[in-house]
């Protein structure tokens, strides 16, 4: 069975405005040729896409599942434009990037800056989210340079390590660990923990180390910024897992402490990659590869 594109195009957009009529106007078709069309894919696929019991279509289970893959499909499209128009000689224009939350905060800002500098025809769009969502809009073609602190594997993706990045365990600066010479992982295990949420990469790699060494933390707070859980940590909320980077600021003043950890193997699991993910067989536009080489000349 070959989908319609036509008709794969018309039900993502009905599935991303979440309704028939936004869907007509964004489309410039009728409201009921939009309609006909998503029932002819229903005929076609033998499945229903939308429950339409509500005042709001919601996607079925089958609907989600083809939506997600449309918005691939058709950022694959959008990558396929750009490189024409690259091979074309557009060396000006739009740049991008994407950065999980660590690395948009504390590395990305002085790479932008020097890149601006260089190039300042070029305009960047710049979009910070978790390392799951980044990783989700790379492969919907929506990003030019996608930068992570946490783990991804998916067949079309392909991981370049950039630079280390060490993570400490933060304390309030009052807290008693602060003042041991040398920590056990074993202290920590009755310690609550203020942690990212679910798909951060800084969780991912906290929760991976602390679990190597016998700590599995109960959240008793879950923060979607590692600036919220700082400000956490130091009104004594909770021990914490950040980036040294990320938390220089607060160390500086002294409203926090690094907990000196007695376990070098612990210290080393605490140390992750910053990477670049880039589409498989996607070639850079001019743009991509001067701003990857400014990445070059930042590693640490």
């Amino acid at each position: 069975m070959a989908l319609n594109l036509h008709h794969l195009r018309v039900f993502a957009a009905v599935a991303q405005e979440r309704s028939f009529s936004r869907a007509a106007v964004v489309l410039r078709l009728s409201q009921p040729a939009v309609s006909k069309t998503v029932q002819e894919l229903e005929r076609q696929t033998q499945l229903s896409l939308f429950d339409r019991s509500g005042r709001t279509p919601r996607l079925t289970d089958a609907g989600t599942a083809l939506f997600a893959r449309a918005r691939e499909l058709f950022g694959v499209e959008r990558i396929a434009e750009e490189e024409l128009a690259a091979l074309r000689g557009l060396e000006r224009g739009v740049l991008r990037v994407g950065a999980s939350t660590t690395v948009a905060t504390y590395f990305l800002p002085p790479l932008l800056a020097r890149f601006h500098e260089e190039h300042p025809g070029v305009t960047l769009r710049v979009v910070s989210a978790n390392t799951r969502a980044i990783a989700r809009r790379l492969l919907e073609g929506r990003l030019d340079i996608a930068l992570v602190e946490g783990p991804v594997s998916h067949e079309r993706i392909s991981v370049i390590p950039w630079r280390e990045d060490e993570l400490v365990v933060i304390a309030p600066a009052s807290h008693p660990l602060v003042h041991k010479r040398r920590v056990r992982a074993a202290d920590l295990i009755d310690e609550p923990f203020i942690l990212r949420e679910p798909g951060s990469g800084t969780r991912v790699v906290a929760e991976a180390a602390l679990a190597e060494h016998g700590v599995h933390p109960g959240t008793t707070v879950q923060l979607g910024s590692t600036e919220a859980i700082k400000q956490a940590v130091a009104a004594g909320l909770g021990l914490a897992v950040v980036s040294r980077a990320a938390a220089a600021d607060q160390l500086a003043l002294g409203y926090i402490a690094v907990i000196p950890l007695q376990s070098a193997a612990f210290k080393r699991d605490l140390r992750r990659a910053l990477t670049e993910l880039r589409l498989t067989g996607r070639a850079p536009s001019a743009a991509a590869a001067a701003f990857r080489a400014a990445m070059s000349m930042s590693r640490a």
